[in-house]
């Protein structure tokens, strides 16, 4: 029933996450300290990829079945902690039409052009209310012109406040500190992944658009979403098949943009860079002056 059956981690991912999140809920309180220090912080990091699932699933939905489907859009909306349907309008419709050009509503220059901490933290908030007037615009539209999509989306909705209300009634406090903040970090990460993504790169070049992270350990972990060169030229390629396509075209990039170690680059960006600025990104864009 999947397309692909590298979907399985997917699946897998998303099961592990929920039972994690689970019995954080009913039994976190009661844990010695360290092993409650040791298991909400692996629930903080493991967070960040909901966001990428829905990325995916987006792109190319996991399965052949279309109820199927939607009962994965639902499922995927209460790990994220927002209606999936909102990256229709922002996303597949407009960023990778856009390419972070002055149309993008999530171009990273959008109030500054510097690359910097500052910058990198303002950024989901900035961005996060220009998608919001997009989203709004979006589902009147399939209100009027497409009710079965309409339903659809609908139906995410209220998943996710059920899904909310029951755990806040049952116990507010474990449902703030083991649901709802880990959904902020599945939100804001994704919009933080395509700040980095893209900032200071050339959004008018064919292969000098994104920044990619090639080290094989994050990918492992975030389903290849590294190569976003690969991923923005085909974005209906599966995510298995990226590192394939990104070896076709690697040497097409400018080696700036091509980055092994995702950890290091962020250190000497964000930390060092202030004090060190031969340590930062030069921005690559033909529009600034």
């Amino acid at each position: 029933m999947l397309r692909y059956k590298a979907d399985i981690k997917s699946i897998i991912y998303m099961l592990c996450i929920t039972g994690l999140t689970l019995y954080l809920f009913f039994y976190g309180f009661t844990l010695p300290t360290y092993l409650f220090v040791v298991l909400w912080g692996v629930q903080l990091l493991v967070y960040v990829t909901p966001g990428v699932m829905v990325h995916n699933h987006q792109h190319v939905p996991m399965w052949k079945n279309k109820t199927l489907n939607l009962i994965t859009d639902c499922y995927l909306t209460i790990l994220y902690g927002y209606p999936i349907f909102g990256w229709i309008p922002t996303h597949l419709q407009n960023h990778h039409l856009h390419g972070n050009k002055e149309e993008d509503y999530t171009k990273t220059y959008a109030y500054s052009e510097k690359n910097n901490l500052w910058t990198l933290i303002r950024y989901p908030g900035h961005s996060g209310k220009v998608q919001q007037k997009a989203i709004g615009r979006y589902i009147k539209e399939m209100r009027s012109r497409n009710k079965e999509k309409f339903n659809h989306h609908m139906m995410e909705i209220a998943s996710l406040v059920v899904y909310l209300a029951v755990f806040l009634i049952i116990d507010w406090k474990s449902a703030l500190l083991f649901i709802v903040l880990p959904q902020q970090i599945a939100l804001n990460s994704m919009l933080l992944i395509n700040y980095i993504q893209h900032i200071h790169a050339d959004e008018h070049s064919e292969y000098n658009h994104s920044r990619n992270f090639t080290g094989r350990l994050l990918n492992a972990i975030l389903f290849n979403n590294g190569y976003h060169t690969a991923h923005h030229i085909k974005p209906h390629l599966h995510w298995s098949k990226l590192p394939d396509f990104h070896r076709t075209i690697e040497a097409k990039i400018d080696p700036e943009l091509n980055t092994e170690n995702s950890f290091t680059f962020l250190i000497k960006q964000y930390l060092l860079a202030p004090f060190i600025p031969r340590l930062g990104t030069k921005s690559m864009r033909k529009t600034v002056s």
